[in-house]
C-alpha cells in the first residue's frame, strides 16, 4: 500500500536549497577563489557527511583550508569521508570543532595527530577502511553530502580533466552527483578546450580556479642510493624463492626501499636467473621511478595504476604500450579499478608493516601513531571469489592444502617482507599487537589489523623466508615466525629444534639454502644506484622533484 503522504523528492530539494544560497557568489558553476569559504558556509549544514578529496598524492588543499575557516558557530559535527588524512588542515577540522568523526583509509603523515586527537576525545575514528571498503560504502550508507575535488582543468562549461592523477576523484563523484549531494571542484586553471573530459559538467556543481595548482605527493619515488645491502638480500631471496618458484607474473608492489631493490634487481639478477618473460610482466601498480630499468629492459609488459607520480609524466607518455594512457598521452589512473585489478587480478602482493605478531597478524596502527592501512587490506588479501587459474594461484592453492582431501581452490600469495629491527631499534615482531590496545581506545569491538595473519603465506627478513602455507598447524606457524624474527624477543622465544625441522623441509629458508651468498648481495647489483641513474635509464624522460636532485 503506497502512502500518498510520503515526499520522495526530500534530497532534490535539499540540494536546490543548497544551490539557491549561492546565487549572489557564483557565476554559472565558476565561484571566486576568494568566496571558497562563504560557498562552503553555504552549501554545507551542521552533520553532513562530507567527503574532503585527499588521495596519496592528489589533494584537494585549497578546498581544505576553506573548510577549516568555516565558522564552528554555523559548520559544525560533520562526519569526514576520506581516504588519506594527510594535511594539517584536515586535523585541524576536529581540534575546531568543525568536524566530529570520520571514516578514512590512511593517515600517512599525520598518524601520530591522529592518535593524539582521539586520546584528547575531540575526534571519533569509526573505521580504518581500505579503499575499496570505503568507496563501496560511498554508494550505500557513507554517501556524501558534499564532495570537494580537486582536478587538473576545467573548461568553460564545467567538464573536468584530471590528468594522470584521476584517482580517487570518479568514484568521489558519481556517488556524491546521483544521490542530490554537491561536488565542488578546485581546479589549477581554465582552458577553452580539454584534451579529454575525465568528469562531465552535468556531474559538478561548482568550480573554483585555485590560487596555485594543487599538491600532489611524490609517494612512490625512492633513491636507488638509500638501499641497503639488507634490503639487496632480501630482494634476491623474493626473486629467487618467491617470484620463480611461483611463475608470479601479476603482482602489486607496495611502497618501500625493500620492494624498489626488488624492482632494481629485475633486470640484474632476475635477468641472470633467466626470469624474463617468466615473472613480474603485468603489474597493478603506481609509476615507480624504480620500474623505469626493468620496463627498459623488456621485462614489464604493462602497468596500470591508482595515482601518478611526479616527474613520470613524460615518460608515461612515451610508453603507452605499457601505461594505460589517452589519446593526450597522459596516463589516468583510476584507484578503485586499480584496486579491484590487485585484489582480483593478480596472484601476488608483497609489502611492509610496522608490526607482526606470532600468527602473522600485522598492523601499522600502533601506540602513539594510527597510519591506516590503505589498499593493503584488498591486495594483501585472498580473493575468495576469485575463480580464474594461473600457475601461481594453483600452485599456492595446492600447497595450502598439503594433501588434505578437501575441495581445491588456488590461493593468492601475500608476503610480508620487513626487516626484523625497524627505524629506532623497534623491533616488527611483538607477542601482541599495539592494536589491541588502540582497539579499547578507540572504542572499536575489534582490534584494527592490517592485514590478518591467515591471509599472509610469507614472511620475508633479512633472515630468510617463512612459508607459511606449508605449516601444519598454528604452533608450527609460531615456530616458522619465529624462526626468521633475527634477534627480537620473539626470535629469541624460538624452539630450535622445532626451527630446524622447519628448515629441514624448507617451510624455513635461508639464503643460503636458495644458493645465495650473503658476500654477492651488494647495492653495485641495482640497475641503478642513484636518481641521476634512473633518468639516464629513461633517456632523460624522468624529470624527478628538486628534493630528489642532488646534481
Amino acid at each position: 500500500m503506497s502512502n500518498k503522504d510520503t515526499n520522495w523528492r526530500r534530497g532534490v530539494a535539499s540540494k536546490a536549497a543548497r544551490v539557491a544560497r549561492t546565487a549572489d557568489l557564483a557565476d554559472g558553476r565558476r565561484v571566486a577563489a576568494e568566496h571558497a569559504t562563504a560557498l562552503l558556509e553555504r552549501v554545507i549544514e551542521a552533520g553532513d557527511r562530507v567527503c574532503l578529496e585527499g588521495n596519496n598524492q592528489k589533494q584537494a588543499d585549497f578546498l581544505a583550508r576553506a573548510l577549516a575557516a568555516v565558522d564552528p558557530a554555523v559548520i559544525h559535527d560533520l562526519h569526514m569521508l576520506q581516504s588519506v588524512v594527510a594535511l594539517p588542515e584536515h586535523t585541524a577540522l576536529f581540534d575546531k570543532g568543525i568536524a566530529r568523526e570520520i571514516d578514512f583509509s590512511f593517515s600517512g603523515p599525520q598518524g601520530t595527530r591522529l592518535a593524539s586527537l582521539v586520546e584528547a576525545g575531540k575526534i571519533r575514528i569509526n573505521a580504518i577502511h581500505t579503499y575499496l571498503e570505503l568507496f563501496g560504502r560511498y554508494f550505500v550508507d557513507l554517501t556524501p553530502n558534499v564532495a570537494l575535488i580537486a582536478a587538473e582543468a576545467a573548461d568553460a562549461a564545467g567538464n573536468l580533466y584530471t590528468g594522470p592523477n584521476t584517482e580517487d576523484t570518479p568514484a568521489i563523484v558519481e556517488a556524491t552527483a546521483f544521490k542530490n549531494g554537491i561536488v565542488i571542484a578546485q581546479v589549477n586553471e581554465l582552458r577553452e578546450g580539454l584534451p579529454r573530459v575525465d568528469i562531465p559538467a552535468d556531474w559538478v556543481d561548482f568550480v573554483i580556479v585555485a590560487p596555485k595548482p594543487n599538491y600532489i605527493e611524490p609517494l612512490f619515488t625512492r633513491d636507488p642510493a638509500q638501499i641497503s645491502e639488507i634490503q639487496v638480500l632480501m630482494a634476491m631471496m623474493v626473486i629467487k624463492g618467491i617470484y620463480a618458484e611461483y611463475g608470479v607474473k601479476r603482482l602489486n608492489h607496495g611502497i618501500g626501499f625493500d620492494t624498489a631493490a626488488i624492482e632494481l634487481l629485475l633486470p640484474t639478477y632476475g635477468e641472470s636467473l633467466g626470469l624474463k618473460g617468466k615473472i613480474c610482466t603485468h603489474w597493478a601498480l603506481n609509476p615507480h621511478p624504480a620500474l623505469i630499468p626493468a620496463i627498459e629492459a623488456g621485462f614489464v609488459e604493462s602497468v596500470h595504476s591508482f595515482g601518478s607520480e611526479l616527474g613520470m609524466e613524460a615518460y608515461i607518455a612515451a610508453r603507452p604500450d605499457v601505461f594505460f594512457t589517452g589519446r593526450d598521452g597522459a596516463m589516468r589512473s583510476n584507484r578503485a579499478f586499480c584496486q579491484a585489478a590487485g585484489h582480483y587480478a593478480c596472484d601476488l602482493f608483497i609489502g611492509s608493516t610496522l608490526q607482526i605478531d606470532l600468527q602473522g597478524n600485522s598492523s601499522t596502527a600502533t601506540k602513539g601513531r594510527i597510519a591506516g592501512f590503505g589498499g593493503a587490506p584488498n591486495m594483501g588479501a585472498d580473493a575468495r571469489g576469485r575463480r580464474h587459474e594461473s600457475a601461481a594461484w594453483v600452485k599456492a592453492g595446492e600447497e595450502a592444502r598439503q594433501g588434505r582431501d578437501v575441495m581445491p581452490r588456488g590461493r593468492k600469495l601475500v608476503v610480508q617482507m620487513v626487516e626484523t629491527f625497524r627505524e629506532h631499534m623497534a623491533p616488527a615482531f611483538v607477542e601482541r599487537l599495539d592494536a589491541w590496545d588502540l582497539a579499547e581506545t578507540m572504542g572499536l569491538a575489534n582490534p584494527p589489523v592490517m592485514i590478518f595473519g591467515d591471509d599472509v603465506t610469507h614472511v620475508v627478513t633479512e633472515e630468510g623466508i617463512a612459508n607459511l602455507l606449508l605449516c601444519r598447524d598454528l604452533d608450527e606457524r609460531e615456530q616458522a615466525i619465529r624462526g626468521v624474527a633475527g634477534y627480537t624477543a620473539v626470535g629469541l622465544g624460538r624452539d630450535r629444534k622445532k626451527v630446524d625441522e622447519l628448515r629441514a623441509r624448507g617451510v624455513i629458508r635461508r639464503a643460503e639454502d636458495l644458493g645465495i651468498a650473503h658476500r654477492d648481495a651488494r647495492c653495485d647489483l641495482l640497475a641503478a644506484r642513484s636518481v641521476k641513474d634512473l633518468v639516464r635509464a629513461s633517456g632523460g624522460l624522468y624529470n624527478p622533484p628538486s628534493r630528489f636532485r642532488n646534481w
